[in-house]
């Protein structure tokens, strides 16, 4: 079967397409799933760029979506032509995370190989079932970036109507975010530096938009526009926004800290953070139950996924390119 593979150190130029033995039939308790599609998050362009080091000839992509062909022993959740998404942490089924999701160690793309394949034999508690009606490429937006999103406002945040909510940039899980914000009634402030993207969110549904470039000082607009601080941010950028979303949140609100996208370390205003007695807390992604509660979710409230752009597997390297350009709005996926 084709895959698309990593050669160590890596690097988006060292992305190698080549052919592997299939994986054969499922044993007991696993599912052969026929992969169609995958789609691309901060996580796995650190793979491809040689940022987080993977063993060489990784098989890239946590996210994977795609049609279960055959069922082993035991298994009785799925069968035959199910569509079905992964999970980013398949060792972690439910509950609160603990040593084992400390690390990616078992996160497929990064310490064991990924869905960037045609086929995958997994257990069957590495999935979940698709929401219903969703493409391939769709679902596949779930297992990081919807998931992400879902626990840092409705699991974390305890997320309920009339709050607010403030999005950072509008890459995957930040238009996740706005959509599980609005559709639970939220009231939604969303930042860019482009214009023509905050009129796309305010399109989605956001109440009000900021141009972070033509203000850098917008936690202060943020704090002007509710009069209070908002109750939630969705805090995506790391060392270079948390002042600014310090400064926006509300006494005893919540930011869920979930990106690192302006460096993975930097100066903590603890004692702003200390006065506004407001809760930091960092996640990554979150377990199968959860996702599970989402998908459900999903199914009830009719949202579907933004992607902005679909590439073809052999096409990968392009994609990732156009990812670190920075010029998508939601998602990018990869389709085959």
């Amino acid at each position: 079967m084709k895959v698309a593979s990593l050669s160590a150190p890596g690097g988006i130029d060292r992305i190698v397409f080549r052919d592997v033995a299939d994986p054969g039939q499922p044993g007991p308790g696993q599912i052969r799933v026929a992969l169609h599609a995958t789609s691309l998050n901060y996580h796995d362009l650190l793979v491809a760029n040689g940022g987080i080091p993977a063993a060489d000839g990784r098989i890239l992509m946590s996210d994977g979506a795609g049609i279960v062909e055959a069922v082993g022993e035991g298994v009785v959740e799925f069968q035959p032509g199910d569509r079905v998404v992964s999970c980013f942490f398949p060792q972690w089924q439910d509950g609160l995370p603990s040593d084992a999701v400390g690390s990616f160690a078992g996160t497929p793309g990064d310490g064991i190989n990924g869905f960037a394949a045609e086929y995958a034999v997994c257990a069957a508690t590495a999935f979940t079932h698709a929401p219903r009606g969703w493409s391939d490429a769709e679902a596949a937006t779930i297992t990081t970036a919807g998931l992400t999103a879902w626990r840092a406002l409705v699991v974390n945040g305890q997320l309920k109507a009339g709050d607010t909510v403030l999005v950072l940039g509008t890459g995957g899980v930040s238009i996740a975010a706005l959509q599980i914000a609005k559709a639970m009634g939220a009231t939604v402030i969303a930042t860019s530096s482009s214009d023509e993207k905050l009129e796309k969110v305010r399109a989605l549904g956001a109440d009000h938009v900021i141009n972070y470039r033509q203000n850098p000082n917008w936690g202060k607009q943020v704090y002007s526009l509710t009069g209070a601080g908002v109750d939630h941010v969705v805090e995506v950028g790391g060392p270079g926004t948390l002042a600014e979303s310090i400064t926006a949140v509300c006494v005893g609100g919540h930011i869920a800290l979930i990106g690192v996208l302006t460096g993975r370390q930097g100066d903590v205003p603890t004692m702003a953070l200390m006065a506004k007695q407001a809760r930091l807390q960092g996640l990554v992604v979150g377990n199968r139950r959860q996702q599970q509660d989402y998908i459900a979710a999903l199914n009830q409230n009719g949202m579907r996924p933004i992607i902005d752009r679909r590439f073809a597997l052999d096409q990968l390297p392009e994609a990732f390119a156009y990812q670190a350009s920075g010029a998508h709005f939601g998602k990018i996926c990869v389709e085959w």
